[in-house]
């Protein structure tokens, strides 16, 4: 759309005016997570979520009428800005949904972002084909009016949390969340690996098949991305599967799970078709249960800090896919296909090291360490919860890594002193 759009409102679609919307979008975006999804722990998720979807509207509006570029770009990154209302609402399904059932909450939330990702830019290319590129805007302008409209309908009003807190004391806790919190470091860097793996995979797939000894078309190219659809649509079953483990296990086997494919892609990526289309949906699928269980994890740290926490894990998502498209592209573009995978090949045992410092019962504020035994059911564990509570005994090991204890340590939700 950039090209287009951008040489209509005055520059030629090989300027540098005519790259700057994507980049715009990012920024934008990424402001956002900063500013603007913290208050997720600070007012009602419903009016936030409405007045982003009503600013959103608005700006998209403005997209359609102007003929002026620079107006053009600075309605762009505010757009960017306002975009971040998936990343409240995962945090209010998180709050909404009970212990038990949270993984699928989350993993259905995910899938119909990732969804709805896939699918835009399926109807993007082909309306930009064969329309003018306003008509995606228009398109852009229909499909919110509805999100607001059921946001409106369904979204319930949950109540506030950290009254007692300023917003700039939400900003600080998210920045000592990010370097004091053992669990949420963890998780941050593996994703970081996991995204940029994921990201140079699906970037480099185009330089794959397009080249030798493929040479598919751009319209044969785009279909793989049904592939993807099809993974992101198992998402929610892969959500059932983990709210019966603890989350940590879930991780593990989902990390295992992107080594496998990875290497399927390692060995045969550039000879069959086949190995191609495998690690597609083997891949999308593995992801996306690592993301779930992993968020199921941090989440669990404090239920007052949920948005701080989420925001966190999508900076860290964010910065890995910045990762993996600038370094995924050189090194394929430089060394081949099978160089580049190798090295996402190694990012994914990387990731199994990094788990592995903290098992599955490691306390909250420990850095390494296995205390707290090896138990994978978390109805096993729920179950010696429940009894140690009963006999009074004191509970020595955190039970964020499997289960949310919302006032232990002083956690609710009206305060978040962190």
């Amino acid at each position: 759309m950039s090209p287009s759009s951008t040489e209509k409102l005055g520059a030629h679609c090989e300027s540098p005016e005519a790259t700057a919307e994507p980049t715009l979008v990012q920024a934008g975006y990424l402001v956002g997570l900063l500013l603007i999804s913290p208050l997720g722990d600070l007012v009602r998720r419903r009016q936030l979520v409405l007045l982003l979807v009503v600013t959103s509207i608005g700006l998209t509006i403005g997209l359609t009428v102007t003929k002026n570029l620079q107006v053009f770009e600075t309605l762009t990154f505010l757009i960017g800005v306002a975009t971040v209302t998936p990343q409240i609402l995962m945090p209010l399904a998180a709050d909404l949904a009970p212990p038990e059932r949270r993984a699928s909450a989350l993993s259905v939330v995910l899938s119909g972002l990732m969804l709805g990702v896939l699918i835009a830019r399926v109807l993007a290319g082909v309306i930009g084909n064969f329309t003018t590129w306003r008509a995606v805007y228009y398109m852009s302008i229909g499909v919110q009016s509805l999100v607001l409209i059921g946001a409106y309908l369904m979204l319930p009003d949950y109540p506030s949390k950290n009254r007692d807190l300023t917003y700039f004391q939400i900003l600080f806790s998210m920045a000592k969340y990010a370097v004091t919190e053992p669990l949420v470091i963890q998780v941050a860097i593996i994703n970081i690996a996991s995204s940029a793996c994921f990201t140079s995979f699906w970037v480099t797939l185009t330089f794959l098949l397009g080249g030798p000894p493929y040479y598919y078309s751009t319209l044969i190219i785009g279909l793989f991305g049904l592939v993807g659809m099809l993974g992101v649509l198992v998402g929610p079953f892969a959500g059932r599967l983990i709210d019966r483990l603890v989350p940590w296990y879930a991780t593990l086997t989902a990390t295992c799970l992107l080594l496998v494919f990875q290497a399927v892609q390692t060995a045969a990526g550039g000879i069959n078709v086949a190995a191609v289309v495998i690690a597609c949906f083997g891949l999308d699928v593995a992801r996306q249960a690592q993301q779930v269980s992993m968020t199921t994890r941090v989440l669990s740290i404090s239920s007052a800090a949920r948005a701080r926490l989420n925001a966190i894990l999508i900076l860290s998502l964010f910065i890995g896919q910045v990762m993996g498209t600038s370094v995924g592209t050189q090194v394929f573009v430089q060394h081949g296909w099978r160089a580049c995978s190798l090295l996402m090949l190694a990012l994914q045992v990387f990731q199994i090291l990094v788990l592995l410092l903290r098992g599955p019962h490691c306390p909250r504020k420990r850095w390494f360490g296995y205390e707290g035994g090896l138990e994978a059911r978390k109805s096993v564990v729920l179950e010696k919860e429940k009894s140690r509570n009963s006999e009074g005994e004191k509970v020595e090991h955190d039970p964020e890594a499997q289960m949310e204890a919302p006032m232990q340590n002083g956690e609710g939700l009206q305060s978040d002193t962190s």
